[in-house]
């Protein structure tokens, strides 16, 4: 009783503490070796043994305490694969943390998320942090620097997959989107429409997708017969403030574009408020093809024009990479490349005689 008078009272109710290893051998009548083998899934044990052993820990509720296995086991044996994003409010990378997610599931592993915000002291913190906490292997989508880093990783032989940004002078197992081909037929469309002038809201320089998204809209420009024209070409970073200040600068243009390619999700966000903001009607008065397909993309006005990105795929693809990565560390490197699919809406408008 405290001095005030009130007296704390700690009651259990219905409260049973996990069984000891050492309990269920005793009750199984085995020895705790053979009870750790059931557990742990080894094909050494005889068939009624193990159904015995599975009978009593469920019995007892045993539950298996993987934290103290982890400080045990070498750490591509444990049961955790990291990942690491770059903007986990982006819905793009929540698909592939879905993709990731369901096939650690089916695998009896459980994922470690991490997100960046495209911080490169973040992703130091984040991948050290994970390498202390023992986990299999990471999939990682990298910021754009960090290269000293990554050459530590190489010789630490940390299994790695990177997805979606690639580093290429790394040999890390890859899945990626073929980014290039998705800005290209996004380009492609609007010249098809009848524009001549065409701008484009790209990602962050130096990031493997960025690169690639510019290289399909200048290769479908140039395909077309028409130049590549400078003040055309913002850059947005992935955000949808960016996105929004890149599309102002673009309508501010004493000769502003009739159509806009937007390299992700979050930058199209940004497009479509500033125009609105200027009361400007899309597609009449500026056509618009954002990278990404989400889910409000079709319930705008006019639904948008997108190019679909199958990320959930991309982090199966990931995961599976991993896993086979963590069964043979010496395999081939692989590098894995989904096709984007271009979504029509009507956003991107219909054939103009002239832009």
């Amino acid at each position: 009783m405290y001095a005030n008078g009130i007296t704390l009272i700690f009651e259990s109710t219905n409260v049973r503490k996990n069984m000891s290893i050492k309990q269920i051998a005793k009750i199984a009548g085995v020895s705790t070796a053979t009870v750790s083998r059931v557990l742990n899934g080894s094909d050494k044990v005889k068939n009624e043994t193990i159904e015995q052993v599975q009978k009593v820990a469920k019995k007892l509720n045993y539950q298996r305490n993987n934290v103290a296995r982890r400080m045990k086991v070498k750490a591509t044996e444990s049961l955790i694969f990291g990942l690491v994003v770059s903007d986990i409010n982006n819905p793009f990378f929540a698909d592939i943390a879905r993709g990731v997610e369901e096939f650690a599931y089916a695998k009896e592993h459980v994922i470690f998320i991490c997100n960046t915000n495209e911080s490169t002291e973040k992703e130091i913190f984040f991948l050290n942090s994970m390498i202390s906490e023992k986990v299999s292997g990471v999939i990682i989508a990298p910021t754009a620097g960090n290269y000293q880093l990554f050459d530590k990783l190489v010789s630490d032989r940390l299994p790695l997959v990177l997805i979606d940004r690639l580093k290429n002078s790394f040999p890390f197992d890859t899945v990626s989107i073929n980014n290039e081909k998705g800005a290209f037929l996004a380009v492609q469309r609007l010249i098809q429409n009848g524009h001549k002038r065409i701008g484009i809201i790209n990602g962050i320089k130096g990031l493997s997708n960025s690169e690639a998204r510019f290289r399909g809209y200048k290769n479908a420009l140039g395909e077309a017969g028409l130049p590549l024209i400078k003040e055309l070409i913002t850059y947005g970073h992935f955000r949808e403030a960016g996105g929004r200040e890149a599309m102002k600068k673009l309508l501010d243009l004493k000769k502003p574009p009739t159509a806009v390619f937007s390299a992700n999700n979050l930058m199209t966000l940004g497009c479509i408020k500033e125009i609105h903001e200027q009361n400007l009607s899309i597609p009449d008065q500026i056509a618009l093809i954002g990278f990404d397909d989400s889910t409000w993309a079709e319930a705008l006005t006019p639904p948008l024009t997108t190019v679909k990105q199958p990320g959930y795929e991309l982090g199966v693809n990931a995961a599976e990479l991993l896993y086979k990565r963590l069964k043979n560390k010496d395999s081939n490197i692989m590098n894995v490349v989904l096709n984007p699919e271009l979504i029509i809406r009507d956003s991107c408008g219909t054939n103009r005689k002239s832009s």
